[in-house]
């Protein structure tokens, strides 16, 4: 079964589970501070993504800092000759250094959101994103707004098709997208563990996609880590980072772990993994809901397009969640 939704009031329709390409992107590091999720193979990274596309996902969201542009690249070379096929989406607002792997300041002026666009293309060898989306979610509404009319400049020139921004704030994302026709969606924080109803609800007044960024939770809704496994320390995962709340020294956090047994039963009910339940519940929470996944494994990408075919969560089930966690 195929499950197509539309990406916001832009119209372009895309594959109801996309992927998230932060992973693939390998480090990214300021001093001692990691912000990638270690070393990758880029071979199996591309066999994945293209996997992905095969299993019904058209819908790639990456960034220009992921990796120090490294996704970006990875990305490109995977979709080489199938552009009329994806979606590609990115975002721009960190500084960094190609050449050296190092994050550097944020820069929320619209000359970086410019230049920034153009490295962008340059890497994933195309001459357009379809999404290009502010990745700085603690920016004020003031900074957003003065973007505005750069961002419709750009998609006047179809250099972008449409803009977002990635944040948790539904005020802020509310006064963004009513100043401009071009914004299309926004990228939040959302999982069956989180959900986000004042995002959503903002998201499904104004016609936005609604991005779900971590909705496995960072990996713990993979299931992998109730055994006390620990992540590699050049794990993002690992570093002890304040709005990294589901790992605690590189392990699952444990009150979020009881939180993933409570639900466990029903989310692996109708033959899906935990993954695939996971999903499940953010296809039947909203009709404007597109997760992002992230992968570095082939298996990974199986897993989770495995949910195409297996559906959003019935009523029931969806309502027992509710029930078990937020009741």
């Amino acid at each position: 079964m195929s499950i197509i939704r539309t990406l916001g009031r832009s119209g372009i329709e895309v594959g109801a589970v996309g992927v998230g390409c932060w992973a693939v992107g390998g480090p990214l590091h300021s001093g001692r501070e990691q912000f990638g999720w270690g070393p990758v193979d880029d071979g199996e990274s591309i066999a994945a993504l293209r996997r992905a596309l095969d299993l019904g996902a058209t819908f790639f969201d990456t960034a220009s800092n992921y990796g120090a542009g490294h996704s970006e690249v990875v990305l490109g070379r995977a979709l080489a000759g199938q552009r009329d096929k994806v979606v590609i989406a990115t975002k721009w607002g960190y500084t960094f250094d190609e050449a050296t792997g190092e994050a550097g300041p944020e820069d929320a002026g619209p000359q970086y959101l410019r230049s920034c666009l153009d490295g962008c293309l340059r890497r994933l060898g195309t001459d357009y994103v379809d999404l290009y989306q502010f990745h700085l979610g603690g920016a004020s509404v003031t900074a957003a707004l003065d973007l505005v009319a750069t961002l419709e400049d750009l998609v006047a020139d179809g250099r972008i098709r449409a803009y977002g921004w990635s944040t948790d704030d539904p005020r802020s994302a509310e006064a963004f997208a009513r100043a401009g026709a071009g914004c299309t969606a926004i990228q939040h924080d959302y999982s069956v563990l989180r959900d986000a109803p004042g995002m959503v609800a903002v998201c499904e007044e104004l016609g936005l996609a609604s991005i779900a960024r971590g909705p496995l939770a960072m990996g713990l809704l993979s299931g992998k880590y109730h055994d006390g496994r620990r992540v590699g320390a050049q794990d993002v995962r690992s570093q002890g980072h304040a709005w990294m709340t589901y790992f605690t020294d590189g392990a699952g956090a444990p009150e979020w772990l009881a939180r993933v047994d409570a639900v466990r039963e029903v989310l692996t009910s109708g033959g899906r993994t935990l993954a695939q339940g996971a999903l499940a519940w953010l296809l039947a929470r909203s009709p404007a809901t597109i997760p992002i996944p992230g992968c570095r494994t082939v298996a990974q990408v199986e897993e989770n397009l495995g949910t195409l075919a297996l559906g959003a969560l019935s009523e029931r089930e969806f309502a027992e969640v509710e029930a078990l966690l937020r009741g």
